[in-house]
């Protein structure tokens, strides 16, 4: 017996009634290049304002750095909401991530690449542990995922206060910060966004190419069919909360690295922020259909705008109305194709 899979690459389901739109509707109905062409257009029109200041070399190092932790966030939600999931705790996870980075580096001291190896592996097992407990609680005591996630999101938050006392670890070593935080390749290209795009790119091919990726679809597009064909989906389902929570841990290192402290209070909205440029890429929430590349457009949106919005003299507040606007028509988007491919 053959698993069903959605074919990740199509925006479109091959049996679609589309005859009957018109090409602007079927253009619309793909969802992840009608999101890129509005990001186009955010840049053109931003450029178009202020070309001095938005479309410089400088700028574009300060958005792609910006998006950079969200990225590798929302790379790990892709996998979960394809099997039609969802993951509150990952802005949470990375901050206790975060916590226990520091406080492994400040323990075993130094200032060199064993001490950051260290921090690093602490935060992954950290996201990893996270993860676990989500995908367990969920396909075995069959929790649904809103309310684990939602639970393991205060738990991960109330932890990382605990062990802190609620205050932000600011001590950690300054190769780190120096590197990985604020450092270049050849001065031009920073570390932090070569490790987001090589995240996004290793993710991308395993989604798209291997087996488990395959699986992922599989599972989001009709869990019982897989289950039919042999396939363990809970165990399946285990391991992409694992992987969503490692990615977590990674952000929360990288966050780390970046800011030089554990910024405690900072990440109250990155959960949502994750979901949000998941689906604006195309990403169905109803499971089965997305691709890391429309993630990476989606994160972009939000970066884009609120730079755009700062160097045209708009209040940043501004960026919150426009994401969720164009949140709204993508999920609309998604509902329309969807009823469309069902159409009798």
């Amino acid at each position: 017996m053959t698993t069903p899979v959605v074919d990740p690459s199509a925006q479109l389901p091959e049996d679609a009634d589309v005859g009957h739109l018109s090409r602007w509707q079927r253009l619309a109905l793909g969802s992840t290049t009608s999101i890129f062409l509005i990001l186009v257009a955010m840049i053109v029109v931003f450029s178009a304002l202020q070309f001095d200041s938005f479309a410089t070399v400088d700028n574009v190092r300060n958005v792609c750095t910006d998006a950079s932790v969200l990225l590798v966030l929302a790379v790990g939600m892709t996998f979960v909401i394809i099997t039609s999931g969802i993951d509150l705790s990952v802005g949470s996870v990375l901050v206790f991530s975060g916590v226990i980075a520091a406080r492994l580096m400040n323990a075993v001291g130094g200032n060199g690449w064993g001490t950051i190896v260290i921090g690093i592996a602490g935060a992954l097992v950290a996201g990893l542990a996270w993860g676990l407990l989500n995908g367990t609680l969920i396909t075995k005591l069959r929790v649904p995922p809103l309310i684990v996630t939602l639970g393991s999101f205060g738990m991960a938050q109330g932890a990382a206060l605990l062990i802190t006392g609620g205050t932000d670890e600011r001590s950690v070593p300054t190769k780190l910060v120096d590197t990985i935080g604020t450092g270049r390749l050849f001065n031009q290209v920073p570390y932090i966004v070569i490790i987001a795009v090589a995240v996004a790119l290793f993710f991308g091919v395993i989604l798209r190419l291997t087996r488990f990726g395959r699986y992922t679809y599989a599972v989001g597009s009709n869990a019982e069919a897989p289950r039919r064909a042999g396939i363990a989906v809970d165990r399946h389902l285990i391991k992409v909360y694992a992987l969503a929570g490692t990615l977590a841990g990674l952000a929360g290192f990288l966050s780390l690295a970046r800011f030089s402290t554990t910024t405690l209070g900072g990440h109250s909205t990155d959960n949502l922020n994750a979901i949000a440029a998941v689906v604006l890429g195309g990403t169905s929430l109803f499971g089965g259909i997305g691709t890391i590349g429309g993630t990476v457009v989606g994160v972009f949106i939000p970066a884009v705008l609120q730079n755009g919005f700062v160097i045209t003299g708009v209040q940043p507040f501004w960026q919150q109305v426009a994401v969720g606007a164009v949140l709204i028509v993508a999920v609309y988007l998604d509902q329309l194709r969807r009823r469309t491919q069902y159409r009798d």
